[in-house]
């Protein structure tokens, strides 16, 4: 079985960013990454809500007649 464990080389040595590998001796395949910052995780909707939105008005021009706006009153 394949794990994976997300580490930083520096000067040829390794700090893990997670929990390091509870093994003395393994066979171990090793990618380089060009970016070595941490990557943000972008937030994604829930596939339960695609599609359940509605545009009430027109993107450009105001959903209400300029002459109701409350506030400027």
């Amino acid at each position: 079985m394949l794990t994976s464990y997300e580490a930083i080389i520096e000067n040829g040595q390794i700090q893990w960013l997670t929990d390091a590998p509870k093994v003395s001796k393994a066979r171990v395949i090793v990618t380089i990454l060009a970016d070595t910052e941490p990557q943000v995780l972008r937030r994604t909707p829930l596939a339960s809500i695609a599609g359940k939105g509605k545009t009430l008005g027109d993107l450009v021009s105001p959903m209400v007649e300029e002459q109701d706006w409350e506030c400027l009153k």
